[in-house]
């Protein structure tokens, strides 16, 4: 009898990879095993460091269960849509109506869908460096090809726009957009992004707009929707969620907005693909839906958090001050979102592989740190940092970072 062959993972997983949840946590999860206490700054993850969901959130959710046992419309609750459909008019994205919105289960469903539905072989999608890596890793997977256009780490990490027109093919079907941005904490400003709507534009882009930071701002940062600053004619595919603003990640509660009403006229066939794939996972959790109404028309606590005084503010600031205390650890102040994204100078550290330095900072200092080429960063000279940890606890151990970094040798 021959002897069986193993079951291999499918060749379409070939150039897919997501590192936030990768290797080293796997070392991290063996030592949590063997009774060492890990920090985690790999993951947004609010609830872990004590950012609860709003109460009422809760309580709605509750009160709902009842109603709540059987399936929904496929696209979403009919009250929840309307929610973010009155969101959509509050941000001034123009003509979006309640079938122009699906909910599903988080933002990170809707980018594979919406990508599927899109891609065919060989097509390119032009993706930020730094990026979040499940948009590269969905564009391999709908067989598409992903795309890095450069972002400017000394524009406070503004895309290169050079860079994104000369990235342009004529297989580009699509350019992402992480505004306010992760990992870098950068909140593009509204003369950016009509740069990049142009080129869109231009070559007749789908425009895909990762907004799901856009209530996490510091210093009297303003953020302004893609889809408000894009023209009728453009398709702007706009994603956000309930999961880091309102502190609900675990409900995995997200929506996408389509928005461009003369675009849309054009994108019946694509529209018809967002339907099939909604369709075929049924609907998205129903009770977690319950919260959206809520969430987008109650008390906004994120502002509490976020302005002086509060804790996320808080947080950031020693993020900052600390790393650029370190020698040769540059970083950039974020304007939004929950993360750092810092730069360790090649002159004084060589680093030749970042994943090993992330591996050996967590078998000695029994802290987890993602590595910068885990977020398609092309050189091992960069760490992301989460700054959800309360401010004495982040300020410990970014001191026992800098004693790693001051004795670490590869």
């Amino acid at each position: 009898m021959d002897t069986p062959s193993s079951f291999r993972k499918s060749h379409k997983l070939d150039n897919v990879c997501y590192d936030i949840r990768g290797p080293v946590l796997e070392h991290a999860k063996r030592l949590e095993d063997e009774g060492h206490r890990i920090l985690k700054l790999n993951i947004g993850n609010p609830a872990p460091f004590g950012f609860e969901a709003p109460e009422e959130i809760l309580q709605d959710v509750m009160r709902n269960l009842p109603t709540a046992q059987g399936y929904c419309d496929s696209k979403g609750l009919y009250s929840a849509r309307k929610a973010i459909m009155q969101e959509c008019q509050r941000k001034e994205i123009p003509g979006v109506g309640i079938e122009d919105i699906f909910i599903g289960n988080g933002v990170s469903e809707l980018i594979v869908m919406a990508l599927q539905a899109l891609l065919n072989d060989g097509d390119e999608v032009l993706i930020p460096a730094p990026d979040y890596p499940l948009w590269t890793a969905a564009a391999h997977l709908s067989g598409g090809h992903a795309v890095h256009y450069r972002c400017d780490e000394q524009a406070d990490w503004a895309p290169d726009i050079a860079d994104v027109r000369a990235k342009v093919t004529s297989h580009t079907r699509a350019i992402v957009i992480i505004n306010p941005n992760n990992p870098t904490g950068a909140v593009y400003p509204p003369e950016v992004v009509r740069e990049l709507l142009a080129i869109a534009r231009e070559h007749d882009l789908v425009v895909f707009s990762d907004e799901i930071y856009d209530k996490i701002l510091y210093d009297g940062t303003e953020h302004v929707s893609t889809g408000a600053l894009a023209d009728e004619d453009q398709l702007v595919v706009t994603l956000n969620g309930l999961s880091k603003s309102y502190r609900c990640a675990g409900f995995r509660s997200g929506w996408m907005i389509l928005s461009g009403s003369v675009a849309m006229q054009r994108a019946q066939d694509y529209i018809q693909g967002l339907n099939m794939l909604a369709s075929m996972r049924l609907c998205a959790n129903v009770p977690a839906q319950h919260a959206i109404q809520t969430a987008l028309g109650g008390y906004q606590s994120i502002n509490d958090l976020i302005l002086p005084g509060g804790r996320l503010l808080a947080q950031r600031d020693i993020t900052y001050e600390k790393l650029n205390a370190i020698p040769g650890v540059s970083c950039t102040k974020a304007k939004g979102a929950l993360y750092a994204f810092p730069r360790l100078d090649p002159k004084v550290y060589p680093i030749q592989d970042d994943q090993k330095l992330v591996l050996d900072l967590l078998l000695q200092e029994k802290i987890l740190l993602v590595q910068g080429t885990a977020f398609n960063w092309p050189e091992p000279d960069h760490v992301r940092i989460v700054t959800l940890p309360w401010a004495d606890q982040l300020g410990d151990a970014l001191d026992r970072f800098a004693r790693f970094l001051a004795r670490y040798r590869q």
